[in-house]
């Protein structure tokens, strides 16, 4: 196709946009695009040192329909002054600045709250080491042709472009493996799972009976008892049923950019504050809609009850959950406003999310020390109705009997599955039965579901480690 062509081509998508979902969402796409890739080049240039030029390849052929655009995607990545800046043939700019400890930012011109990062935590981790320095190998012939089955790239795509798998039986890594490039030190960004660690954070100021998980959610601007969002609760917001009109999250394809979700990531400074101006489209609990709106004000009520600023949240998630995981490689992300970006923006290595899966394995306590209230592994993990995914509360799970959580079953996940899910091919899974925590990340379309080969990555771990089990009973 012709340059000339290609421009057509997009002015048409555009226009086509206007004419379908208004000029105004229309007229976000170019900072959406823009804004989502200066994200994660910032991110992973600058906090996983990953090559931005095949981080951008990868990245965007995993998003369905992206290749209408990105053809037109210039991107500039300056490793002096550590920011990203990408356009979209002149309609729209975004710039992601890196700063130290912090990650990076989306920077809209209107500046970004001033935020100190927090000292290293060097006290002791209470979770016992799951492995030492070096890279743990496969502990048996099944498990070695599991790993190679992951790693294998099919003839044709969709591609899967698996970055890292780490797996654990009873506390201990028994096999992993990583892309070149990509060590077990690595922090890997893990999109949604970010969602995962914020019902976390939720649960320890539960424990601590700074929030309730009933009654009017703490937010200055519902407290008026006409306003119908007043009655959301957290527990609605943990489970995505608060029914605030802010369109979908579930997909990562060019369609999804046009989502008033979207706007709230990558055009506004403060992501919290739009999202607290929605309105809602359906009762509180009387619907589920998945979007990223929900745990971006659950990440506000985080920062309130820490203490209010930045930093109190940093510190209570790096003290309260953190430090007694060994969790030593995580990034926690900020908008402008500096509110942790509880929906996408956390990276850390493939051994601290399988850190942070042991955690709920060993059912919210870690070295004797009680971090989650008791039962919110059984809480997080229970299915909200009308998910027809299988969801819970921060956690996709096989529990109920959604189409997803049956489609998972019949594909050979164990029903009593749960797991922290991120788009394109993120997952930090906990099968409870088989005393087993994968951790499977890289770039792959989020359909057909059996494109990241995930399925068969858990079909074929379980199967070695019941037949490794069945030897080691032989002796």
């Amino acid at each position: 196709m012709t340059r000339r062509r290609k421009i057509v081509l997009l002015a048409t998508t555009i226009a086509a946009a206007g004419l379908a979902l208004g000029a105004a969402r229309a007229r976000d796409l170019p900072e959406v695009a823009t804004g989502f890739v200066a994200d994660i080049l910032c991110s992973e240039t600058f906090v996983s040192g990953l090559d931005p030029q095949r981080n951008f390849a990868e990245t965007t052929d995993a998003m369905p329909g992206t290749s209408l655009i990105s053809w037109a995607m210039d991107y500039r990545v300056d490793s002096v002054r550590k920011d990203v800046t990408v356009t979209l043939f002149g309609l729209g700019r975004s710039h992601a600045v890196y700063r130290e400890g912090l990650g990076c930012t989306l920077e809209h011109g209107a500046g970004m709250t001033a935020v100190e990062p927090l000292p290293d935590d060097e006290r002791p981790a209470l979770l016992p080491e799951i492995a030492g320095p070096a890279i743990v190998p496969p502990q048996s012939p099944s498990l070695a042709a599991a790993l190679d089955r992951a790693f294998t790239e099919p003839a044709e795509p969709p591609y899967r472009r698996t970055r890292a798998i780490v797996v654990m039986k009873d506390g201990r890594i028994i096999a992993e493996r990583y892309a070149d490039g990509i060590g077990p030190e690595t922090p890997l960004l893990g999109f949604s799972m970010t969602k995962s660690v914020i019902s976390a954070l939720i649960g320890v100021l539960v424990r601590q009976g700074k929030l309730k998980l009933e009654g009017p959610a703490p937010i200055a601007a519902w407290k008026n008892p006409d306003d119908p969002r007043h009655a959301i609760t957290v527990d609605q917001l943990l489970r995505h049923t608060a029914g605030l009109a802010l369109g979908s999250s579930l997909q990562a394809s060019l369609g999804s950019a046009f989502e008033p979700v979207n706007r709230m990531k990558f055009v506004e400074t403060d992501m919290v504050a739009y999202a607290e101006t929605i309105p809602v489209e359906t009762a509180p609990g009387a619907a589920w809609n998945y979007h990223d709106g929900n745990m971006l004000i659950l990440s506000h009520l985080i920062r309130a009850a820490a203490g209010g600023s930045p930093a109190d949240a940093l510190a209570v998630a790096r003290r309260e959950l953190f430090a007694p995981l060994g969790m030593r490689r995580v990034v926690l992300q900020l908008d402008g406003a500096g509110t942790i970006e509880g929906s996408s923006e956390m990276l850390a290595s493939a051994r601290d999310w399988a850190r942070f899966g042991q955690l709920y394995l060993n059912g919210g306590v870690a070295g004797g020390k009680r971090i989650l209230p008791e039962g919110w592994v059984n809480y997080s993990s229970r299915a909200t109705p009308n998910a027809w995914v299988g969801i819970g509360a921060g956690f996709w799970t096989n529990q109920g009997d959604s189409f997803g959580a049956n489609f998972r079953v019949e594909h050979g996940w164990p029903r009593d599955a749960f797991f922290a899910k991120g788009t394109i091919g993120q997952y930090t899974i906990v099968i409870p039965s088989e005393q087993l925590v994968i951790v499977r990340m890289g770039r792959s379309p989020n359909w057909p579901p059996q494109a990241d080969g995930v399925f068969d990555l858990v079909h074929d771990v379980v199967a070695a480690t019941r037949e490794k089990g069945k030897l080691a009973g032989a002796d």
